[in-house]
Order: structure tokens, then sequence, then C-alpha cells
């Protein structure tokens, strides 16, 4: 048997963000009771949720061990690879002017690309080389027959991410996500949705939309509110085996801990389509609704309050339940209706 490979340079050195309260950690729950975890919409650790799997074991023994299981399911597709230069130290953010990124991307063989990230290990001033999101459903199909997740549909497929001791800047999904550590260490450090005032997200329109603020090193003068969103964090440092249940629109901060990390995510739950998209509906309210005069936003935000966010039964309860239309529970041929009725007004 082949010996575990030295990883070489030291670990990250400790963190203020290590100090943050931790996350609750629990161990793995049955498939409903991980539905119930979802519809909580709080994050959770869990333990002991995939220790039967290949992956694990190999990512457990060493860099070279995990890497010659994946080379060797290797059917020769690219993989989308990120890299960011030595001064970046690892950060993948914004550069300053915020057009664009401290990383490229580029798509180039697995084999070639394993070998390089192993190669770097323990090298001092080198770039940092990441495989990032990689589809193991349509890449490497024997690892997900290997390695299944029982908590999820069939059609929920892992991605893969891979390479050297990256941080990816704060960030949110429009997905739960559910990642599972296989090698190295990771800490995630997670800010609930509302904090996003606090966080100083870039612009929307050179996505994914990052915060500008590094959270272990923030710049109070230039973002003063990121006190309150750090307040408000949370924190999970995760070994080989562990994996967390990530709530849609969480922001978090993710710090890939040693030289060498491997982990394998689940992204499902962004279902909506078309006309009901929210992501979609925010952009076209940002259009309709953001320059209009104070008190036409004033009568929106009103609105908005009392019929999407706020208690229906106080907002429409005085009128009888037959006749509230959309502001009452639609039946399905209501949605269809009104669906068809925007769909209409937005072609004009």
């Amino acid at each position: 048997m082949a010996e575990p490979a030295r990883l070489g340079a030291a670990a990250a050195q400790p963190s203020p963000l290590d100090a943050l309260p931790r996350i609750a950690a629990r161990g793995a729950p049955a498939p409903a009771d991980f539905a119930a975890l979802v519809a909580a919409e709080t994050p959770v650790v869990i333990k002991g949720l995939f220790d039967d799997w290949v992956a694990l074991a190999a990512g457990r023994h060493s860099p070279g061990r995990l890497n010659a299981y994946l080379a060797g399911m290797d059917r020769g597709a690219a993989v989308p690879v990120m890299e960011a230069p030595a001064r970046a130290a690892g950060r993948f953010a914004y550069r300053a002017d915020m057009r664009e990124f401290t990383f490229t991307k580029r798509s180039a063989p697995l084999r070639e690309t394993l070998a390089r990230i192993e190669g770097l290990i323990g090298q001092e001033n080198v770039p940092t080389v990441a495989i990032q999101m990689l589809p193991l459903a349509d890449a490497l199909p024997e690892f997900v027959r290997q390695n299944p997740m029982p908590l999820l549909p069939a059609d929920v497929g892992p991605k893969l991410w891979l390479g050297g001791s990256v941080k990816t800047q704060t960030h949110n999904d429009r997905d739960h996500n559910l990642a599972c550590v296989i090698a190295g260490r990771r800490r995630f450090t997670l800010f609930p949705p509302d904090q996003v005032a606090n966080l100083y997200i870039g612009p929307l329109d050179n996505p994914p939309p990052l915060s500008l603020v590094d959270p272990e090193n923030p710049d109070y003068d230039r973002f003063p509110r990121f006190r309150e969103a750090l307040a408000a964090a949370r924190v999970a440092i995760l070994e080989p085996g562990d994996a967390i249940f990530i709530p849609k629109y969480w922001w978090h901060h993710v710090a890939s801990l040693d030289p060498y990390n491997a982990m394998v995510n689940y992204w499902w739950g962004d279902t909506a389509r078309g006309i009901e998209k929210p992501n979609d509906i925010f952009l076209a309210a940002l259009l309709a609704l953001k320059d209009l005069p104070p008190g036409e936003r004033a009568y929106w935000r009103a609105m908005f309050d009392a019929h999407v966010f706020g208690d229906p039964d106080s907002a429409s309860g005085h009128i009888p339940a037959a006749l509230r239309g959309t502001l009452g529970a639609m039946r399905p041929d209501e949605r269809a209706a009104l669906r068809q009725r925007l769909l209409s007004a937005f072609q004009k």
C-alpha cells in the first residue's frame, strides 16, 4: 500500500472567524427527518452521513489516492478549472474595479489538472488552482454509482470541488446546498439572508454577486455595517466525513484550510420557472419601482408588505374567501390565468 502523500505546507493559521458561534451539529438523519431540516430553513452540520463512500476513504488516505481514484474513472471530458495568481493568496473575489475577478476560468483535461494541483502542494508563491463545480453525473458517472446520496432524489446530481487553499468570497445560492467534505478541512462562515445590506454585495450584473468585505480582515472604515453582519454570523469547521446543509439564500464564505481539499455538493430547490422565478421578479421590480417618486414607492412598499410579505388574513381577511382572487390561496386555474395575464402584459 502506498504511503499517504505529505501535504507539505502548514495548514491555515487561526482566523478570527474561528471564534464565532458554531452551527449546530447532529448525526445522519432519515430522509423524512432531513425533509424536516430543510423545511426549518436552518443551517446544520451533519456527521456520519456518507461514511461508506469510496471517495471519502481515498480522500482520508492522501491526495494521491483520491486523485488516482478520480483519474481511474476519467472518460476524457474537459473539466472546469479556476486559477488565481499567487498574489491573490487563494482569494476568489473581485478585482479592485469590480469588473473582473481575481481568477480566470478555462476547461482542461481532468488527469492533467489533478496532477498539477497535487504538484503544487507544499510549494510557495504559486497560483491557486481548483476544479470547480464539475458535474459528476456527466463527467464521472461511476463516481455517482459508488458514492450514493440517499437523502436526495436521483436527479439531484453531485458536483466536485477540488483544489488548493481557496477562499471563496461571501455569496449565496438560489438553491439549497448539501456540501460533503471528502478531503482536507473547510470553514463555512454563514450569514442569514437578511444581512444583505450589511455585507456590501457587488454588482448583480457580474454574477455571482460577491461581498466586497474580507471577513477575516474587514475594513470597518469602508464597511462599517459589516459589524452587524458578523454579529449575526455562525461558523462550521468541517473535517473529511462532515456535511453541512445551507438553506437557499444564506450567504456563505468558504475557506479551504489545507493545501489540498475536495468536496462534493448537491444543489436543489430552485424549481420555479418562467414568470414565477423570484429573481426575475426582483429584477422586474428594480425596473418598475426603483425610480418612482417617493410617494409611489411608499405605496408599493405598503402593498408588498401587506399582500406579499404580511399576514394574508390581516390584509384580506375582510373579503369572503371565494372573492379574494389573487389575494387569497389561488387554485391552479387561477394561477395559470394570472401567469398568462402577466406574460401578455410583459410582451407589450
